[in-house]
């Protein structure tokens, strides 16, 4: 069987790694506490704070072990053989959307580490797919759900 890479940045690998080690060290240690006052209320068939409790720690430890895969099997991004001015993953690409002229910057990561609403967008995603090779000034169509988008790129670093 054949696992699945993460490539993410490593600052991307750094934030899984801080996120993880809180949850083991605290988060863990949190609902141990929290399940055994709700066993001190009796009867847990009809314990709502256990059960919440305990559906926390379930998604608690499946979340340690989705970031402890993630951690193994990351695959660090090199962009030093790659031409500067060619959108690879690990670069901000600023394009202009044709006609309007409407700017837009975006940082391309790996699925691991996405956070749209801070401006880094996964490689799998319609822009980055239709980014993901491109060179400076060169006019791209990005086909997304809301229908194609006509850009330019104006700036990668």
């Amino acid at each position: 069987m054949v696992e699945k890479v993460y490539p993410m940045t490593v600052e991307g690998k750094e934030k899984l790694e801080q996120e993880l080690e809180e949850l083991k060290t605290v988060k863990r240690k949190e609902i141990v506490e929290r399940i055994k006052i709700a066993r001190s209320f009796g009867d847990l068939s009809e314990n709502s704070e256990y059960e919440s409790a305990k559906d926390e720690q379930a998604f608690t430890e499946g979340r340690i072990t989705t970031l402890e895969n993630m951690i193994r099997f990351a695959q660090i991004i090199d962009n030093n053989n790659v031409n500067a001015n060619e959108v690879s993953l690990g670069r901000t690409v600023t394009f202009v959307e044709l006609p309007d002229g409407d700017q837009e910057e975006y940082t391309i990561v790996g699925s691991a580490e996405a956070d749209p609403l801070s401006g880094k967008i996964s490689n799998d995603s319609p822009i980055a797919k239709a980014l993901i090779g491109k060179e400076l000034d060169e006019e791209v169509t990005i086909s997304t759900p809301g229908g194609d988008m006509q850009v330019k790129i104006v700036k990668i670093s």
